[in-house]
């Protein structure tokens, strides 16, 4: 279910899936493909990993990446679920042929 909420996304940000959601910035995103790829990608992780874990397991990955790259884009952009997303989020078809805990290969 897509969710209209700008003030619930920074300003670095266009999108937030959080399960069964994909919060967006504005309602010109409900058309951008990649963009919801990309989130959907992020909802079947979640579903994986029972929601809590997933967060936390985002959470805990975050901060090691931040003190390894002393960076937080950086340390966000190498977050294993947002490494999945990023390489897969062009191809459309990707949901349909994943495997389970696919995201586990970009850790």
């Amino acid at each position: 279910m897509i969710i209209i909420f700008p003030k619930l996304i920074g300003q670095s940000f266009s999108a937030l899936s959080i399960y069964p959601f994909v919060i967006l910035k504005n309602k010109d995103l409900k058309t951008d493909k990649i963009l919801l790829n990309h989130e959907y990608i992020h909802l079947q992780q979640q579903k994986e990993l029972l929601w809590l874990i997933f967060f936390v397991w985002y959470v805990i990955e975050f901060l090691i990446k931040l003190i390894y790259y002393h960076q937080s884009y950086k340390a966000y952009r190498n977050i294993s679920f947002e490494r999945e997303a990023y390489h897969y989020e062009t191809d459309l078809t990707y949901l349909k042929k994943r495997n389970y805990f696919a995201f586990l290969k970009f850790l």
